[in-house]
Order: C-alpha cells, then structure tokens, then sequence
C-alpha cells in the first residue's frame, strides 16, 4: 500500500471515474482504492461462480492484474465496477473450464446461511437433506453452463438481472430466458423434493 492511512481514506471518498481515470494514467494509490471498494463483491461473485475461496482469490487476483494493464481499454471510467466484475465473471469461467468441476452447493449453502447449523440427531432428517442437496448439485451439473452461471449469479450471489447482464457480457433478455430455462428443468427435476 501507498501513502498514509488518512490518505487512503480519503482516496476511498474519491468516484469511481475519477479513480479510474487516475489509475488509468498509472497511479497506484488510486486502483488500489478500487480494488479496496470491489474486493469484497469481486471476491464474493468469484467464490460463488468457482465454488472454491482459493479459486476465488486467484481468480481475483488475476482480474485485478488484467485490469491494471487494460485500464487505458476502458471507455466509460464511471462504469468501472460492471467492467471489473464482467472480467471476475470471464476469469471464473476460465477456472470452472481448467478444473471441469461444478459449484459445490455444500460450502455456498453453509455460506448463505446467517444462522447457526445445528445438526439434528434425526439420521433419517440428515439423511434426507443430503440427498436433497446431492439432488441440487446434480440438477445444476445437468444444466447448459450458461443457464447453470445466470442461476448462480441471481440465487446465491443475488444479482438483478441487470447486474447478471453486466457480469456475463450479455443482454438483459439473454438473462431472461436463460433464467426461464433453468427455472423450469430444476422445477421439473426437483419436482419429487417438493
């Protein structure tokens, strides 16, 4: 980090444009600051979308390097945030692509969940949950993956539409149905779990 606490502060009161504009032009302090500002969601949307926080830190990681040296792409300085999280979405993709795997439902469900598990002593009751979960998982693995991506974005990451657009570089009636789509062969395979 650069420059003094108070400074940083104050950098983290400055508008995305003008930080972007700044680190554009190769100041450190000020892309530091955006990545102080996205962090958080860069890595919350990482984490959903790879299933693994190690994937998600690198995933990170790699986003904010590609960002450095394309910052001068960068057409609209204010719309910073949407460009950084359509780079995190392409970069996930990537990995998910690398290891071939699937979001594993467990760590996520046990993420999304503000209240402490409790583990009953009710072998059948655990024992129907975890097929219920291993039902999700495969119903997931069995969609297209760009259905299988706007579900996750939208129920886990809880992305509005537009959001989903931004982050996946699509258009917001592509989200639409893809959503549409996954909706309906998740009903229909979950039907029996209703």
């Amino acid at each position: 980090m650069t420059g003094s606490p108070a400074a940083q502060h104050q950098l983290d009161l400055v508008p995305d444009a003008l930080l972007a504009g700044r680190a554009a032009d190769g100041d450190t302090a000020a892309f530091e600051a955006l990545a102080r500002r996205h962090g958080p969601l860069m890595r919350a949307t990482a984490r959903r979308l790879t299933g693994s926080l190690a994937d998600a830190d690198d995933v990170v990681q790699e986003t904010l390097v590609q960002a450095w040296k394309q910052l001068d792409t960068l057409r609209d300085p204010a719309a910073v945030k949407g460009w950084l999280m359509r780079i995190v979405g392409s970069r996930s993709i990537d990995h998910l692509r690398k290891r071939r795997n699937h979001v594993d439902l467990d760590d996520m469900e046990n993420q999304r969940d503000d209240t402490p598990r409790t583990m009953t002593h009710d072998p059948e009751n655990n024992a129907v949950n975890g097929s219920r979960v291993k039902a999700l998982k495969a119903a997931l693995a069995a969609l297209p993956e760009e259905q299988r991506r706007c579900w996750v974005l939208k129920e886990f990451n809880d992305q509005s539409y537009e959001e989903i657009a931004l982050t996946l570089n699509i258009s917001l009636d592509s989200v639409r149905g893809r959503l549409a789509r996954a909706r309906i062969t998740l009903a229909r395979t979950m039907e029996e779990w209703r």
